[in-house]
């Protein structure tokens, strides 16, 4: 009967510790799932101003093309031909 209580003793001891062990887990798990919405978060920030930086830049471009800038010129012409191009859809659309 004493072996049988050491083994329950035993047993409910590895239990134990299983147990910490789990929380100790879950607590890191929600610490790393806290951690990865942070830098999600921050990635898409970094994204939308990466974007933004984009636009200025090809705005600069297309303003420096159209005041006589000769690196850019073909581009600035494709530009104002697709902006015609884009209106005349729109009257179109209107006139019907």
């Amino acid at each position: 009967m004493s072996e049988l209580v050491q083994i329950v003793d035993s047993l409910e001891n590895k239990i134990s510790k299983l147990l910490h062990k789990l929380e100790l887990l879950q607590q890191a798990n929600t610490k790393l799932e806290n951690d990865l919405i942070a830098t999600r978060n921050s990635y898409d920030s970094n994204q939308k101003i990466v974007s933004e930086w984009e636009e200025k830049y090809n705005a600069l471009k297309l303003a420096n093309s159209m005041l006589g800038s000769n690196t850019n010129k073909t581009e600035a012409k494709l530009k104002i031909n697709t902006l015609i191009r884009e209106l005349d859809h729109c009257i179109a659309q209107l006139a019907e």
